[in-house]
């Protein structure tokens, strides 16, 4: 199966230092990926750079085969829909507006019961009329993950989409991106929570220092050898009913 997103051996700076240095993943239909790390490991760098949000100083990116760099952004909008980090909103727009906008394409009225729609699925269709900025960052962080999923583009890369979450939220935030994936899309997320990204992840790949260390299931990503050397923890992946979790202590 052709990749819809694919990196290669992308490298990229801030200024003086080297946030990614020959990074390359490649992310099918149908997949969930976990991005995992560290704090300034470099997962954000890779999600910017490889949407072409960063310059890259070696390597390319590419979008259902086509150059990132080459594609107009209203081409790029119809090939991934992106969920940054930052949940900061400029005006206290109603939020069925902000979910609207990721259907910006569409006519009025369709956006409109789209938004409303995608609200519903995210726990937040009582919250369609109410401002952005008169929210909690939870109810905001729903109201994002809605504007995301109206974007039924056929990558979804989501930056922290379970950060500040409650559990409920996180599983369901999980859950709805893993159900897009069932639907055909490819799914990217970064996590801190190890737990969470092998419970909910097809795929891990870990990076540590702009690097990428180890790629796979999550079983054979998150190691007990990738645990110590990029997270200091002394552990490993154990079944329950609820799926992997992870057992560990730090060195």
């Amino acid at each position: 199966m052709s990749a819809l997103w694919t990196l290669e051996a992308l490298c990229a700076r801030q200024g003086r230092k080297t946030v990614l240095e020959a990074a390359s993943l490649a992310v099918a239909a149908g997949e969930v990926v976990g991005i995992v790390g560290p704090n300034g490991a470099g997962k954000t760098s890779l999600l910017r750079a490889g949407l072409g949000l960063l310059p890259v100083t070696a390597g390319r990116a590419l979008l259902s085969g086509q150059a990132v760099g080459a594609l107009k952004p209203e081409q790029r909008a119809r090939l991934v829909g992106y969920l940054p980090q930052e949940r900061r909103a400029a005006w206290n727009l109603p939020a069925r507006m902000i979910a609207a906008l990721g259907a910006s394409e569409l006519p009025e009225a369709e956006a409109d019961a789209l938004a409303r729609a995608c609200l519903a699925r995210v726990g937040a269709g009582d919250l369609g009329e109410r401002g952005v900025l008169d929210m909690s960052g939870g109810e905001r962080a729903r109201v994002l993950l809605a504007r995301l999923l109206a974007t039924r583009a056929p990558l979804l890369v989501a930056d922290e989409p379970v950060a500040g979450l409650d559990p409920d939220a996180q599983l369901l935030t999980l859950d709805l991106l893993r159900a897009e994936a069932a639907a055909g899309a490819a799914v990217v997320v970064t996590l801190h929570d190890l737990g969470l990204a092998a419970r909910s992840c097809d795929r891990v790949v870990v990076i540590s220092r702009g690097r990428v260390v180890a790629e796979g299931a999550p079983r054979e990503a998150l190691s007990r050898e990738i645990l110590a050397s990029v997270f200091g923890l002394d552990g490993t992946l154990v079944d329950t009913p609820a799926g992997l979790v992870l057992a560990a202590k730090r060195l």
